[in-house]
């Protein structure tokens, strides 16, 4: 089942059962589906760029709720926390802790990343290698441990 099936039965659903929250973040997830069908590029959508549009929507919410936070705005922050928690749930679970470190370990071998100063060249190993299934927030400070920076 394609997102966009899986996203339109789920809509069905949250209608019925009037639940606001997950049809705010529902419909997010339709809008940003249709924009992609239209954007004129003609690629397809495949799993991984589901992974890629839904992380985005995500990462948005995030930097809305940071603002929102900062400027203490509550309700508005509470709104993009639930919005964030529905889009999550169509994403792939993510790497976390030791199961990301030991990625990460063996990405800093095959480079050969020795300190802070070969930070870059790691990043861009595991970017592309963890793209989809690890933040790239928590990529980055796993690296800077790893490589003591």
């Amino acid at each position: 089942m394609t997102l966009e099936e899986k996203i339109n039965k789920d809509l069905v659903v949250a209608m019925k059962a009037k639940d606001e929250v997950s049809l705010r973040g529902i419909r997010a997830i339709k809008s940003a589906i249709l924009l992609a069908k239209t954007d004129g590029s003609g690629q397809a959508i495949d799993e991984a760029r589901e992974v890629a549009m839904l992380q985005k929507l995500v990462k948005t919410r995030q930097e809305s709720l940071d603002v929102y936070v900062k400027n203490n705005r509550p309700e508005l922050a509470e709104k993009e926390r639930e919005e964030i928690e529905v889009i999550r749930r169509y994403l792939p679970a993510m790497l976390e802790g030791a199961e990301l470190e030991a990625i990460l370990q063996k990405i800093v071998e095959e480079t050969g990343a020795s300190g802070p100063k070969d930070m870059g060249k790691v990043m861009g190993a595991a970017s592309k290698q963890l793209a989809g299934k690890a933040e790239g927030r928590a990529i980055s400070e796993a690296v800077k441990k790893l490589l003591g920076a």
